[in-house]
């Protein structure tokens, strides 16, 4: 069941790279690999104004401080200000599991981004200033050529759509912002694999400046073996909607492999590389030292492609890059729009049928796509700042300001763990279990970080819903129980119709009843009567399975499976008691009283055993398993009770767990039991939900935002760290971080 990730190629020495590690886990081999990612940050030691210690990479703040503000060095050199957070690794463009670049470190200049996994995936920016030459993304090398300088951080600003970067040399300041759009509630848009990217450029000391942008992708972005050949094009896409036409690089695999992954990136499909045209853009494909050194020695590049293709991404390198001529800058700022993307046909197969993404549904090919994305460029940065604003007010007023940017980290990784696909006309959901097991929309993975959802757009909440119900309806699962995922190996969906997966009985059997009730407590009246009747079969399939195993599991897996299979477990039982309460609001909007009452009775019925049971002999908090006195665990599982309003947990219990976690509070979190000092913090925010009345809510949103501002774990938000070292213990970039708005969730 391991999903393992590949450790790529190193790149070659000529091109001035920095190697990139990877690491792999599965989630029962977590312990003996933990996926941390190293990178160093050549090229920093010439970044003007800039701390040249080893506190510029290093974690601000501490526990319960707050967002991190510029500082000064013992040599007073200046110290960029991170606001509202300093991120493990800052989103780059992230919109798929197979768009996923982040930049693992503080300052982008000197470093290469890469892909989750630590893959690089190298992206260069320079920048020239009255003939002087900036860099200000990457670590590349150019023959013949000193190193740039590197231009001055002074800022990283996160917001839950958007990294912006504000840098300065030369009497020159440059805006640059990665915007990766979230649409709730337009799928159109939704559908787009595309991330945009934007400079804007001024002059800051009254002066022109005659200034010039150059950016550059690799091959590496395409597919994580660099000795796969590649074949590329350049095409000029005329506009729509009034939007400007555009220069597109593209390149996909020679032999591409479809539906296929090596090292978690995909083996077919094409990466677009696109630039809005305007006056004195210049563009060039070819090997990275020859163009580099083309556009440092010449100020622009020769609008040529390199005709010695296909060949391999690590043989010479092919990059491919644009040349912004901005002319002579004054105050009024200039301004250049990007795009990169990775588009694939077919997105998906399910039970053996190819699915189109759905972009498909609306565009003829990606050209036409990537037009409406740029005509689309300036409403998006508007829709998408009003997105932003919300969630930041929303976020501020139900946990504080840490909490709010908890909520900006967390976006775009939790949407970007999925993609929409048409399936005969209609739109379906997937998921990614990133870095974990790789499976297919893994239902105990979309159970944690459906609170974003929830808060967001409900209606994607069932679209994910959507397979997974078809699959024990109509595709050939044979257990009474739900499924553990619809295929082990993503884009697969090839099921389990032997019945051999990783079950979880209790686990999503429950997770099914408690998604769907909250599914139907988010849509109006008729859409939910109508998906309850649709689904009632097998939903009372599994909510009958819960009322015979339920109350007290026995010997089974469950969502945290690194920790071992466990018989008795308080929180399991919960999960599915809270599971029958759900399926009584299912069966009252589907109109069947009957049932409504009955699992109502039965769900009030075991709730009082559960206590009595769960309860342990010294009564001051609950056991891990009923059969284990002196010890506990974190009741995430609480939660939907009060998501639901199903007012099944005394609140003298509630009340007496969250005392007892005041009590156990590491630096950086709550523990999920004591065997282990680790915890995961989708768990931890839903344990703040469930108990917000409370002063330890509090408490688990600071120390998981301590843990996010100071680990030196570089890599895109774990879920799973260590509450004592801060560390990551295992996982990362995986979509599980929609569970962070568990808060906003509870407000419909």
């Amino acid at each position: 069941m391991s999903d393992t990730i590949n450790t790529p190629a190193e790149p070659g020495p000529e091109s001035g790279r920095l190697p990139s590690s990877g690491g792999g886990v599965s989630r029962r081999g977590l312990l003996r690999s933990t996926g941390v990612v190293g990178l160093g940050a050549a090229g920093v030691t010439l970044l003007p104004g800039m701390a040249q210690t080893a506190r510029a990479e290093q974690p601000n703040g501490v526990p319960g401080s707050a967002p991190a503000n510029s500082g000064h060095s013992a040599s007073g050199s200046v110290l960029p200000v991170f606001d509202p957070i300093r991120p493990p690794a800052v989103p780059l463009a992230v919109r798929s599991p197979y768009l996923s670049t982040w930049l693992a470190g503080d300052l982008l200049a000197g470093r290469w981004p890469s892909f989750w996994t630590g893959r690089t995936t190298a992206m260069t920016g320079l920048a020239r200033i009255d003939g002087t030459d900036f860099l200000f993304i990457g670590a590349p090398n150019i023959p013949d050529h000193p190193l740039p300088r590197g231009m001055a951080q002074h800022s990283l600003t996160l917001t839950a759509t958007r990294s912006q970067y504000v840098l300065a040399a030369g009497g020159v300041e440059l805006t640059l912002t990665f915007l990766s759009p979230i649409e709730p509630g337009d799928l159109r848009r939704q559908s787009m694999p595309l991330s945009y990217i934007t400079a804007e450029v001024r002059s800051t000391d009254g002066a022109a400046h005659d200034v010039g942008l150059y950016f550059d992708i690799s091959g590496e972005w395409l597919h994580a073996d660099s000795g796969t050949k590649i074949r590329w094009a350049r095409e000029e896409v005329p506009g729509t909607a009034g939007g400007p036409s555009l220069t597109s690089l593209s390149f996909t695999p020679d032999t591409p492999r479809v539906l296929a992954e090596n090292g978690d990136m995909a083996t077919w499909g094409t990466t677009v590389w696109s630039a809005a045209q305007q006056p004195g853009l210049t563009w060039q494909i070819g090997a990275d030292t020859v163009v580099r050194k083309a556009v440092v020695t010449d100020g622009k590049l020769g609008n040529v492609v390199d005709d010695g293709q296909p060949r391999a991404i690590n043989d010479r390198w092919p990059v491919f890059a644009f040349h912004f001529d901005l002319g002579s800058v004054r105050r009024s700022p200039r301004t250049a729009t990007l795009s990169v993307g990775h588009v694939r046909e077919p997105a998906v197969s399910y039970l053996g049928t190819q699915l189109p993404p759905l972009w498909r549904s609306y565009w003829p090919d990606w050209q036409h796509m990537a037009a409406y994305f740029h005509a689309d460029a300036g409403a998006a940065a508007r829709r998408t700042d009003a997105l932003d604003r919300k969630i930041r007010k929303d976020a501020t007023a139900a946990g504080g300001a840490e909490y709010a940017a908890l909520c900006a980290l967390s976006l775009r990784q939790a949407f970007g763990g999925t993609e929409l696909v048409s399936r005969d006309g209609k739109p379906w959901a997937f998921l990614k279990e990133i870095s974990s097991d790789g499976n297919v929309s893994t239902v105990d993975v979309t159970y944690p970080a459906m609170p974003v959802f929830l808060y967001l757009d409900p209606a994607y909440l069932g679209l994910l819903l959507g397979p997974l119900l078809d699959y024990a309806e109509h595709g050939g699962w044979p257990k009474e129980f739900a499924e553990h995922d619809l295929g082990s190996s993503y884009p697969n969906a090839t099921g389990h119709n032997d019945g051999n997966e990783e079950s979880m009985q209790v686990e999503e059997s429950a997770n099914m009843v408690l998604m769907s009730a909250a599914y139907i407590a988010r849509v109006d009246s008729a859409k939910a009567r109508a998906f309850a009747t649709d689904h009632y079969a097998i939903l009372k399939q599994w909510t009958d399975y819960l009322v015979t195993n339920a109350l007290d599991p026995g010997y089974q897996n469950q969502t945290d499976d690194f920790t071992g299979f466990i018989a008795h477990s308080a929180n399991l039982a919960l999960k599915g008691i809270l599971g029958i309460g759900a399926m009584s609001r299912i069966a009252a909007a589907a109109g069947n009283s009957a049932d409504a009452t009955r699992y109502r009775a039965t769900a009030r019925d075991y709730i009082g055993q559960w206590v009595t049971k769960a309860q342990d002999t010294t009564p001051d908090h609950l056991k891990l398993a009923y059969d284990q006195p002196g010890t506990w665990s974190l009741k995430y599982n609480g939660y939907p009770d009060a998501l639901l309003g199903l007012g099944l947990v005394p609140a003298a219990v509630a009340r007496e767990e969250a005392d007892w976690y005041a009590t156990q509070v590491n630096q950086f979190g709550v523990p999920l039991d004591p065997r282990h000092s680790y915890t995961k913090g989708d768990w931890e925010m839903w344990t703040a939900a469930w108990l917000r009345d409370h002063p330890v809510s509090d408490r688990l949103i600071g120390a998981l935002y301590a843990f996010a501002t100071s680990t030196p774990s570089r890599v895109p938000f774990t879920d799973l760290y260590d509450t004592v070292s801060d560390n990551q213990s295992g996982f990362q970039a995986r979509p599980v971080v929609g569970g962070i708005f568990a808060l906003l969730s509870l407000d419909k």
